[in-house]
């Protein structure tokens, strides 16, 4: 019955019974520790559960790290649900409830699911249902008792999202957007930056603008994988950090462009995958459609094998995870909805949401997501992909349609909007190389060599470095493990 972004505990005094539940989603994080206890005498399995690992662990909880899930992290960059980092302690998946009963016993099951996939074949009434429950959820998330305002990152979603706010929102509405200073001639890092900048201007918003430096990364990484709770590969968590925090001196609630990709196929490994299988796949090699998702979203195999030592590095463990998981007894003919499905039940509440959640929470900022409201998932996953993949460079074709009232002629104009880049590669090189090269050597946590060969990691690095291979992806994930595991295990 409850519509929106949650996560709540009942305890039925009568019965004995505790409820989780966590969000269709999974924008809120709902962990939970089931194990053995650490304190004296007590011989009784443990159970504690909070939004955050750090409050979990003031239990006396044993840290230990889960291989299963390190192996997961080098291949995903993030540790997928139901597992953590830690040993023991677990997520709570996203449209899941979990019931412990008196008796100690735990029952989780999933509450909401898509199941309807059949086309909507009329390209009129999808657009008009794309209006209306934009309209409506955007309405619904509009209220508060505090300041809202708007994230802002200048592409489609952000400022549909702003557009329409503007039909329900008559005062000057706050936005904040965050760009990087760097000495770089194609401005490519600033692209999206100087958008929403222009954006701004013609909504005649409150515009909210805010420059990173590798100097931040270098003052606030450490808070930012200590906020994480558990490692997450992602270079962009530092500017989000620092937004949340400029956003919270004017705002308590901010409403974000998330979800647009992954409902309307905005990413071009949609595009992809949907040539490969309309003209390769299924008429040859069907069975191989699984492969295609993996290949787009997995690191490299070669690459792990060589920084893995060979007794912790289980090869095919994640393809099995999510084979298991997310493959097993689903049939479509239209794979690239699936593909959008299992992005949004893995990367999107696991990573993306998931770090978003970490980085505004930090500061007691709330942000909303109205494009993932749940009727508009269940609406996406009836669209035909032809409709919303219209070229290698034009994603969201349908939902740019529906939009296209409320998108300025700069925004429809401009290139599609890319996976949003981070000067962090350059950094690595210059300003960030000493501190990086401290936390990849042996000496940092010798406790990590039982994981990891540092030989193959300095020539990874190195590689990196001068040029001869780019390895951003792995050299973040190292990182973030190397300060996290210093933070949360040692």
């Amino acid at each position: 019955m409850l519509n929106g972004i949650f996560v709540f505990a009942i305890w039925d005094i009568k019965d004995k019974e505790l409820f989780l539940a966590r969000d269709r989603i999974g924008v809120k994080p709902l962990y939970y520790y089931w194990g053995p206890s650490t304190s004296p005498g007590q011989t009784k399995k443990l159970f504690v559960f909070s939004s955050e690992i750090k409050a979990v662990l003031e239990h006396n909880i044993k840290r230990e790290i889960d291989l299963e899930a390190l192996n997961h992290y080098l291949r995903l960059m993030y540790v997928p649900a139901p597992l953590t980092m830690f040993k023991n302690i677990y997520k709570l998946p996203q449209a899941h409830y979990l019931k412990l009963s008196a008796r100690g016993e735990i029952k989780i099951q999933r509450y909401w699911d898509v199941r309807n996939f059949r086309d909507l074949e009329t390209k009129e009434e999808i657009i008009a249902k794309i209006q209306e429950l934009m309209k409506q959820s955007i309405q619904g998330q509009l209220i508060s008792d505090r300041p809202v305002g708007i994230f802002l990152s200048g592409g489609i979603d952000s400022t549909s999202v702003l557009g329409i706010t503007r039909e329900f929102k008559k005062d000057k509405i706050k936005t904040f957007s965050v760009g990087f200073r760097v000495d770089d001639p194609s401005n490519k890092f600033n692209a999206d930056f100087n958008l929403a900048r222009q954006t701004g201007k013609f909504y005649d918003t409150e515009h909210h603008e805010l420059m990173v430096r590798a100097e931040n990364v270098l003052d606030n990484l450490e808070k930012v994988i200590y906020q994480l709770d558990e490692p997450i590969a992602e270079p962009t968590q530092i500017a989000t950090f620092l937004l949340s925090e400029l956003a919270k001196e004017e705002v308590a609630v901010v409403l974000g462009g998330d979800g647009g990709d992954e409902l309307f196929g905005g990413y071009k490994r949609y595009y992809y995958s949907y040539v490969l299988n309309k003209y390769f796949l299924v008429k040859f090699f069907p069975f191989l459609k699984p492969m295609v998702h993996r290949r787009f979203m997995f690191q490299k195999e070669e690459e792990i094998g060589k920084i893995l030592n060979k007794e912790i590095n289980q090869k095919g463990l994640t393809n099995k995870f999510f084979k298991e998981n997310y493959f097993k007894g689903h049939k479509s003919a239209d794979f690239e909805k699936l593909f959008m499905l299992i992005d949004l039940k893995t990367w999107l509440a696991d990573e993306s949401l998931m770090r978003t959640d970490k980085m505004t929470m930090a500061f007691g900022l709330e942000q909303r997501v109205p494009i993932l409201d749940h009727h508009l998932v269940e609406l996406a996953m009836r669209i035909p992909s032809k409709y919303k993949i219209a070229s290698k460079n034009q994603g969201k074709a349908i939902f740019i349609e529906a939009m296209k009232g409320y998108l300025p002629r700069h925004v429809l104009e401009s290139e599609q909007k890319k996976v949003w880049l981070t000067p962090m590669s350059h950094w690595l090189r210059t300003d960030l190389n000493k501190f990086a090269s401290e936390i990849l050597s042996a000496g940092y946590n010798p406790e990590t060599k039982r994981y990891f060969d540092f030989n193959k990691i300095n020539k990874m690095f190195d590689d990196h470095i001068k040029r001869k291979k780019y390895n951003l992806n792995l050299i973040w994930a190292l990182l973030t493990f190397q300060i996290w595991f210093k933070i949360y295990i040692l």
